[in-house]
């Protein structure tokens, strides 16, 4: 057994009880004793046609072949009681020379090796091995010694000398005794630990197949978070947009047609932008498995910063884009979240910065970093000069910048106005 599951494992042999034999384990134990046992009935006949051992009658022969060969069809339900049965019959036969040495060993062996191999009380069904077999060996013993003064059983065997024709035999006993039995009950305690083993093994294949579930599963809500906060960063921007431009056309519709109708235009492209960006994400949340990686909510990044900023100017919030040091390539990943950072904080100063507030976003690279910086003049009704960024956008954010490796800080500036400026670590630039 492999080292698969070491909790398991470590469990002693006590703790696990083996489940009781199916229906078909159950057929196979009957058909086994009653084979066992007409093979028993025919042996001993057999036998006692040659005439080398001593003739019982017919029926105690029959009585004697059932009582060891029927108890084996419960074997595996009652393997204590059956051990002792066999073991009592076996005795009986040799005691009372029913004259069958063939398929009577075989019920015992199987009677020995069920025990290890199915005894539920794992100390019982040692010690009572143990028993059976010191129990034998004391009767085998018990034999030898009492033949050996008996010149008419083996005649033809010396009992002369230390080493004596009739010595040799009885050590060639004890060593067939010995494997017999040892063999039972080394492979009863292997089947034993053999079916613990399998036990453990498919324990840990379901425990592992349900890991494997929860893990998607928590995979799957993962991406739904992912996908509800990219929904919040997409309707909040747009839907300001669409709010301001939609209120400066009804300002000036009357006065200035022109103008209204630019503001309304900027609201039908600012409503299908996010009719297909909301597409695109609650396609994914149709299907059980999470949505792709390429999505084009994620193909927004550093180079869609002058759209962002137009859209904010569109929207009637004076806004100017910065660029400071050396452009250069930066992650998808990276790129997005400065997306989206931005994009939150242009539009809570849409939102809160108030009459006359205006913007400014800054995006400045270093050589191991790339910092974000979005700011603003206002500080309109909802927005406290002591914000302390709890908001959902604000939470938002933060687990945006720090799923990435970067740090934010976002908060009222002492001049005035609000701040939100993001850092994401990049690799060293390499200067040639």
């Amino acid at each position: 057994m492999t080292s698969a599951s070491p909790r398991l494992l470590a469990a002693p042999a006590s703790e696990w009880h083996r489940p009781a034999p199916d229906a078909r384990g159950r057929r196979a134990d009957v058909v086994l004793a009653v084979v066992l046992t007409a093979a028993m009935i025919g042996s001993v006949f057999l036998y006692q046609r040659t005439g080398m051992y001593g003739s019982s009658e017919a029926w105690v022969s029959i009585v004697w072949a059932v009582a060891s060969g029927a108890p084996l069809a419960v074997r595996r339900r009652w393997p204590e009681a059956v051990a002792i049965c066999s073991a009592v019959a076996f005795w009986w036969g040799g005691e009372f020379r029913v004259g069958e040495y063939l398929f009577s060993n075989i019920a015992l062996f199987i009677a020995v090796y069920t025990l290890g191999a199915w005894g539920r009380r794992r100390t019982l069904a040692t010690v009572l091995r143990l028993a059976i077999i010191a129990a034998m060996f004391v009767w085998l013993f018990w034999n030898l010694i009492v033949t050996a003064g008996i010149s008419s059983v083996v005649p033809e065997l010396s009992r002369e000398g230390t080493l004596s024709p009739y010595v040799a035999f009885g050590l060639i006993q004890i060593i067939i005794n010995l494997l017999y039995f040892g063999g039972a009950y080394y492979f009863g305690d292997a089947a034993f630990r053999s079916a613990r083993a399998r036990h453990e093994l498919e324990t840990l294949t379901l425990e592992l197949a349900e890991e494997r579930e929860r893990t998607q599963q928590q995979a799957i809500a993962l991406e739904r978070v992912r996908i509800a906060r990219e929904l919040h960063d997409v309707v909040a921007h747009h839907v300001s947009v669409m709010g301001v431009q939609a209120g400066a056309a009804r300002l000036v519709l009357d006065r200035d047609p022109a103008a209204a109708r630019s503001s309304l235009l900027n609201v039908e492209s600012s409503a299908r932008t996010a009719v297909d960006e909301l597409r695109l994400l609650l396609g994914a949340l149709r299907d059980d498995q999470a949505a792709p990686a390429g999505d084009a909510a994620t193909t927004h990044g550093v180079d869609q910063l002058g759209e962002l900023v137009d859209d904010a100017v569109c929207a009637g919030l004076p806004t100017r884009l910065h660029v400071i040091g050396s452009r250069r390539a930066v992650p998808a990943t990276i790129g997005l979240c400065v997306y989206r950072v931005a994009q939150e904080a242009l539009t809570n100063t849409r939102k809160h910065g108030g009459a006359g507030a205006t913007a400014e976003l800054r995006l400045r690279y270093t050589d191991d970093s790339l910092e974000v910086e979005a700011s603003d003049t206002g500080l309109g009704a909802g927005r406290s000069a002591t914000a302390s960024g709890a908001g959902m956008g604000h939470l938002g954010m933060r687990e945006r910048v720090a799923s990435v490796g970067g740090s934010i800080e976002i908060g009222p500036r002492s001049r005035g106005g609000y701040l939100v400026r993001a850092r994401f670590p990049l690799a060293a630039e390499v200067t040639r």
